[in-house]
């Protein structure tokens, strides 16, 4: 296949790219400092790397590991509705459009909870009274992110939302490199008790179920998230296990944000309880080769030892 890839430079992307060239696809990457170059928002000699395309995956969108000031929430915002239009504008344009868009979106969509976990059906959005209202941003980020993609008029390209969980990837930069970093130092601990949950996938499985979506006949959105989510101080815990630190310090949420601040990161991706399980993609048919964070955190510390080896 020939696949285009519109924010194709980043964490996400690289490891896509490398895994879909390793299948023999032709992968053309679109980016704002390399590859093939858009500015995000309008259409240009890029537009037509898509006519006759095979398949586009827009992954574009300011990065969130960022503090949330009011000017970075924008920016997320415009970053992510523009390249969502703009990408439809292409495809609408295109002589012989692709056959499958699929965009990314993101699993804090769903509500902040400690209850039953979120498929597809689970409650986008929503407010409580003991999280931080701007929290509330995010799932509109995600919300606009997603209408922009169902609004456009590309009647001839199936379009997939991916409501994707924290990706788990040994490269350098990531969130799992950061977490292991930080659990290396021995502050590997709960953070404000711990019960928050977190969904992630590794991001084998990732690559696997993008492949999956291709091929398969599903539209709207998708959860892309390992099928057992568990709370943070579980999940640290195994990660402790797998790295051989018996020692993990637990954080206070003022730690918490003194540690997010020094980071140039939010709390959100930390105390936000993530509970997500891939409904539709289980259904389908998929299964997941790292369905267990244990497994996962073992292979990941270790293909993170070999990459530090070389």
């Amino acid at each position: 296949m020939k696949i285009v890839i519109p924010g194709g430079t980043g964490h996400i992307g690289s490891f896509l790219t490398r895994y879909f060239a390793a299948q023999g696809h032709e992968v053309v990457v679109i980016g704002r400092s390399s590859g093939v170059r858009w500015d995000g928002r309008t259409l240009g000699p890029w537009a037509k790397e898509l006519d006759g395309a095979d398949a586009v995956i827009n992954l574009a969108g300011r990065s969130v590991s960022c503090r949330y000031t009011p000017a970075n929430l924008q920016e997320m915002m415009d970053s992510r509705v523009d390249s969502a239009r703009v990408v439809g504008e292409a495809i609408a344009a295109a002589g012989t459009p692709p056959r499958v868009w699929l965009q990314m979106s993101t699993a804090t969509i769903y509500a902040h909870t400690f209850g039953p976990a979120h498929d597809e059906h689970g409650v986008i959005g929503g407010y409580e009274p003991d999280v931080p209202a701007y929290w509330k941003y995010s799932i509109d980020i995600a919300t606009a992110w997603e209408a922009e993609q169902e609004q456009a008029r590309t009647p001839n390209t199936r379009k997939v939302a991916l409501r994707t969980a924290i990706v788990m990837s040994p490269d350098r930069g990531g969130a799992f490199d950061m977490l292991r970093r930080m659990a290396r130092l021995g502050l590997g601990g709960p953070i404000a008790g711990g019960r928050q949950y977190m969904s992630w996938i590794h991001e084998t499985d990732l690559a696997r179920a993008v492949t999956f979506l291709l091929e398969s006949d599903l539209t709207g959105p998708v959860n892309l998230a390992a099928p057992n989510p568990l709370p943070q101080r579980d999940f640290i815990r195994s990660l402790r296990q797998a790295i051989g630190m018996p020692i993990g310090l637990p954080a206070t949420k003022w730690m918490a944000e003194l540690g997010a601040l020094v980071l140039r990161s939010d709390t959100e991706l930390l105390l936000k309880s993530r509970r997500v399980i891939p409904g539709r993609l289980t259904q389908a048919g998929f299964t997941f080769n790292y369905p267990e964070w244990s497994g996962a955190a073992g292979e990941l510390v270790a293909a993170s030892n070999r990459k530090a080896r070389r």
